[in-house]
């Protein structure tokens, strides 16, 4: 029973954050040149719909009628499932492994968080949702585009 509570919790950790993991990454948080990258994209995503997205594109598509294939509407979701995504991997994770299970994971409580709406008396946009997951799938093959180098030279260790 020890060796395999041994081989559990080594499995588990390498792809999954514990409790311990997370108290550990909090004390002994180091600024890198990847949780910098990580923080400037969820940085822009947030700036970009802030001093953009929602003053001047959103009102503009709306007050002439455009028809942009929904992108006004989910503007929110889609930069907000950007900046959250990154904001979590830049101060929680610490190995590519955990990155990328915060991104599936932050991804789906976005996307469970727009299920919710209508018990917290809001109506459920299924085009939020759908932009939600998109999006967090469009996180994950970025996330794996920039870190494709990293990912080579993982492998030759």
């Amino acid at each position: 029973p020890r060796s395999l509570q041994l081989i559990l919790s080594l499995t588990f950790s390498r792809y999954f954050m514990t409790i311990h993991d997370l108290r550990e990454e909090i004390t002994h948080w180091k600024l890198s040149g990847q949780r910098i990258l990580h923080l400037a994209i969820g940085i822009l995503a947030l700036s970009i719909y802030e001093f953009i997205a929602r003053p001047f594109y959103r009102p503009s598509i709306y007050n002439n009628h455009i028809y942009d294939f929904h992108l006004a509407d989910t503007i929110g979701n889609t930069l907000g499932t950007i900046a959250t995504v990154y904001f979590f991997v830049a101060v929680l994770g610490r190995t590519r492994a955990q990155h990328l299970f915060l991104i599936k994971v932050v991804t789906l409580s976005v996307a469970l968080y727009e299920i919710a709406h209508p018990l917290l008396g809001k109506p459920m946009d299924p085009w939020d949702l759908a932009a939600t997951l998109i999006t967090g799938v469009g996180c994950y093959g970025v996330y794996n585009l920039i870190h494709r180098g990293h990912r080579a030279a993982e492998k030759e260790k």
